[in-house]
């Protein structure tokens, strides 16, 4: 793949990944907030299921520049894992800790605690920043 290719994915990519983000942020903001914790349960959720997917979309990408095969079907995070995890340990630590806030605090628990949010937030835009265009 060559460099003017890889660029191209990236932009793509990127802005995408950055599009579900913003998506995140505006969902996040109909929670409501109060003291530090979020009012309702159902916009955090859906906000950190969108802000996960952002990741997923990074995640796949960065996978894809670093030659590494497309497998067909739904990934598990063991595959991000172990495929990061050979590549880039500092990003590896990224990861995981978007998948613990995201996607099981977040999305499947619903955490109300928004410092918490903030920061499962962060580690997202690390990850989509590996990807970030020239």
């Amino acid at each position: 793949m060559s460099i003017e290719e890889q660029e191209l994915i990236k932009k793509k990519n990127y802005f995408e990944a950055i599009r579900y983000m913003d998506n995140a942020k505006e969902t996040l903001q109909k929670a409501g907030k109060e003291d530090n914790h979020y009012n309702d349960r159902k916009y955090v959720r859906t906000a950190c299921g969108i802000a996960y997917n952002g990741v997923i979309i990074a995640l796949d990408t960065y996978l894809l520049l670093k030659g590494v095969r497309k497998e067909k079907g739904r990934k598990s995070i063991e595959y991000y894992q172990e495929h990061i995890g050979k590549i880039d340990k500092k990003l590896l630590k990224y990861v995981n800790d978007a998948y613990e806030i995201l996607h099981l605090s977040g999305y499947y628990d619903g955490i109300l605690n928004a410092t918490v949010v903030k920061e499962g937030f962060n580690e997202a835009y690390e990850i989509i920043n590996q990807i970030k265009p020239n």
